[in-house]
């Protein structure tokens, strides 16, 4: 990568930044001072970044053509040595500018809606269901976020066929954006009387909280129905039609939402949820277009790949896309998952820095 030419413009940026918040009249305005300020603070890390790498490489070219001309053992070692440090800092530099100009997702800080689905396995994979979503509402409970249950159909022998969990916190989207793909699991059942092993699966979706300026809804392509909320929520939900299905025409995207008292509150939240699974298809379309060159994308974004296996009776979770394998599931299950999260986050960082590399 050409760090020249692509830090000649940021210089010169800065040093403008610089004379202007000197100025009285640009200090005498808070808001024109304050905006100015944030880009200051953004562009002063990567320029002195790229200035530290620039010295690095003089101190090696001049390491190196002192080196030419030495003939006195002691100094040709002096300048070896100094050779060696500054071609390590350049390295390093070099991974820290790109990893600095790596483009962020907008949509990392954002909240999560996590849509959890028993898949094949039965009242098996409704368990596991459940216990994902305990997995990921502990994940939340321990990272202080916000959680609420916005909808939830009930498996017969326990768990969940399904249910749909916002988590409300910082980064919350952008730290549990790689869960989303096909989870399997190995184990004895509690139904199971013959000590058997079972696979059964769940899939997990986790779609970031659009606001309506990130999707825009024609109400023309909206279908609404009322219906009478059912399961855990409260005697007054029997009663009156509150549960709200919204349907989108163009996309054939059906949301639900039965959690709130009024019907206009699940009416909202339902809308919120059907944003963020336009948004999310939209996401998926432009994926695979970009898939049709880059097959490793195709892989990384298929949802329909397994992602995951939670082997009970080996003690381990095995995550196949980075080949990590972890053990202790009773902890990995109550949210302690920092350690894959990380790993799925530095993977994807080596990646995007391979490319900016090209």
């Amino acid at each position: 990568m050409d760090f020249d030419l692509t830090f000649a413009g940021m210089i010169t940026e800065l040093a403008e930044l610089e004379q202007q918040l000197s100025d009285p009249v640009v200090l005498s305005d808070q808001n024109r001072f304050r905006d100015l300020s944030v880009r200051h603070s953004e562009l002063a890390p990567l320029v002195a970044s790229y200035r530290a790498f620039k010295q690095a490489q003089r101190d090696g070219e001049e390491a190196e053509a002192l080196l030419a001309e030495a003939d006195d053992d002691e100094m040709r070692e002096f300048l070896e040595a100094s050779r060696d440090e500054a071609a390590e800092t350049l390295q390093r530099l070099e991974q820290e500018l790109l990893k600095m100009l790596l483009p962020k997702d907008p949509m990392d800080d954002k909240n999560a809606v996590l849509e959890i689905r028993a898949g094949t396995g039965g009242d098996e994979a409704a368990l596991f269901a459940g216990d994902l979503l305990t997995m990921y509402a502990k994940l939340a409970e321990r990272r202080h976020w916000q959680t609420e249950l916005v909808d939830a159909t009930l498996g017969e022998m326990g768990g969940y066929k399904e249910a749909v969990l916002e988590i409300r916190g910082r980064g919350a989207y952008g730290t549990l954006r790689h869960e989303s793909g096909v989870h399997r699991v190995q184990r004895v059942p509690a139904t199971e009387s013959q000590g058997r092993i079972h696979t059964s699966a769940a899939t997990v979706a986790v779609l970031p909280e659009v606001e309506e300026v990130d999707v825009e809804l024609d109400p023309g392509d909206l279908e609404f129905e009322n219906f009478r909320a059912g399961g855990p929520g409260g005697q007054h939900m029997q009663k009156n039609e509150t549960a709200v299905r919204v349907t989108h025409r163009p996309t054939g995207i059906t949301v639900a939402c039965s959690d709130q008292r009024s019907q206009g509150q699940n009416k909202e939240r339902a809308l919120g949820l059907l944003r963020a699974r336009i948004y999310d298809l939209r996401l998926q379309e432009q994926a695979a277009e970009m898939a049709k060159s880059r097959k490793e994308q195709v892989k990384s974004g298929d949802r329909s790949e397994k992602i995951r296996t939670y082997n009970f009776p080996q003690d381990r979770l095995t995550d196949h896309r980075i080949n990590l394998t972890l053990h202790n599931l009773p902890v990995l299950l109550v949210g302690e998952i920092d350690e894959l999260l990380e790993a799925l986050a530095e993977d994807e960082r080596q990646r995007k820095l391979q490319e900016l590399a090209q």
